[in-house]
């Protein structure tokens, strides 16, 4: 379902400007930041102001359509809130975010949080790291 779709369905409405945000939104690969959306915005829309991307980012993620990530590079980035559970791998070298899923990790963290005397309803878990190929061999 469209983000569009989304906000109409909760009854939030959709200025010609949310609309624009909401499309980059929708076509990012990465997981922009507000200015990463506030430039593509406005190569759609030159009218849009960074304040306006600020806002819809605000209100779409208090309505939970989007998500927000810190993955300790000092900026917020966002991606669409996801229907399938996914975690984060972060290349610290790169800033690159690859989204994977792992039953063994998901069946893990259950296991943790009952041995604890705790049901699990929800995560999020992001992984730092670097390429193998650029680290040191520890001495060998």
């Amino acid at each position: 379902m469209s983000v569009v779709d989304r906000c109409a369905n909760i009854g939030l409405r959709m200025t010609e400007q949310r609309k624009v945000i909401a499309k980059v939104l929708e076509q990012a690969e990465d997981h922009p930041d507000v200015e990463d959306l506030y430039n593509r915005a406005s190569k759609i829309d030159e009218r849009i102001s960074i304040a306006t991307v600020y806002r819809t980012v605000k209100l779409l993620e208090e309505t939970g359509i989007i998500d927000r990530h810190e993955f300790g590079d000092g900026r917020s980035r966002y991606e669409l809130a996801p229907e399938d559970h996914h975690d984060h791998l972060i290349d610290l070298k790169s800033g690159d975010v690859i989204e994977f899923t792992s039953d063994e990790i998901e069946h893990l963290q259950e296991k943790i949080a009952r041995d604890h005397g705790y049901r699990l309803v929800g995560h999020r878990l992001e992984l730092y790291g670097v390429p193998l190929k650029e680290t040191p061999d520890n001495g060998s």
